[in-house]
C-alpha cells in the first residue's frame, strides 16, 4: 500500500512538474531578415563570392584554352617540350584550386569574412533570446528556422517579435 502511494505521489509531482515548465518558439530566419545589418552583411558576402568565383571561372577557362592549344600543338612538339607544356598545365591548376581552396575552404576568406560579419549579429539575436527565457522564466525556447519539426504552434508563445524589440527594432 505504502508503495503504491508513493508511486502515485512521485507521478503527481512529475506531471505537476512538468507542466510547471513554460516553452516559446522563435524563428530565427524571421528574425534576421527583419534586421538590415544582416542583410547587408549578406549581401556582400554573396557579392564577394561571386566576384571572387568568376575570379576562379576564368583562370579554369585559362586552363583549358592552355590545354585544348596543347592538344592541336602537341604532335609537333618533342617530348621535352611536351613535359613543359604539361607541367605548366599542372601548375596552373594547382595554383587555381590552392586559391579556390584559399577563398571557399573550410577556414578560407569566405568563412572568415561570415564570421566578421554575421557571427556578431547572430551572437546578440541569442543574447536576446537568453535574456527573454531568463527575464520570463522559459524552460526551452524553440528555433522554428532549423530542422526541428513542430506540427503545431500556438503564436501566442511566438516571441520572434519580442527579440526584435529588445534588439531595438521595430516590426
Amino acid at each position: 500500500m505504502k508503495k503504491t502511494a508513493l508511486i502515485a505521489g512521485l507521478v503527481l509531482l512529475v506531471s505537476i512538474l512538468g507542466f510547471s515548465q513554460k516553452y516559446a518558439y522563435v524563428d530565427t530566419e524571421y528574425i534576421l531578415k527583419n534586421i538590415p545589418a544582416y542583410e547587408a552583411a549578406t549581401d556582400q558576402l554573396n557579392e564577394l563570392s561571386k566576384q571572387w568565383q568568376k575570379e576562379i571561372d576564368a583562370l579554369y577557362e585559362d586552363i583549358d584554352k592552355m590545354y585544348k592549344d596543347f592538344q592541336v600543338e602537341k604532335v609537333l612538339l618533342s617530348e621535352e617540350m611536351k613535359a613543359k607544356k604539361e607541367n605548366e598545365i599542372v601548375a596552373k591548376e594547382k595554383l587555381v584550386k590552392d586559391k579556390q581552396k584559399k577563398y571557399f575552404g573550410k577556414d578560407g576568406d569566405l568563412f572568415k569574412k561570415r564570421q566578421e560579419l554575421i557571427k556578431p549579429i547572430q551572437d546578440e539575436v541569442f543574447t536576446a533570446i537568453k535574456e527573454i527565457a531568463t527575464n520570463e522564466n522559459y524552460a526551452v525556447i524553440f528555433d522554428t528556422a532549423g530542422s526541428l519539426t513542430m506540427l503545431y504552434v500556438d503564436p501566442k508563445y511566438d516571441k520572434s517579435d519580442e527579440v526584435l524589440e529588445k534588439l531595438g527594432f521595430k516590426k
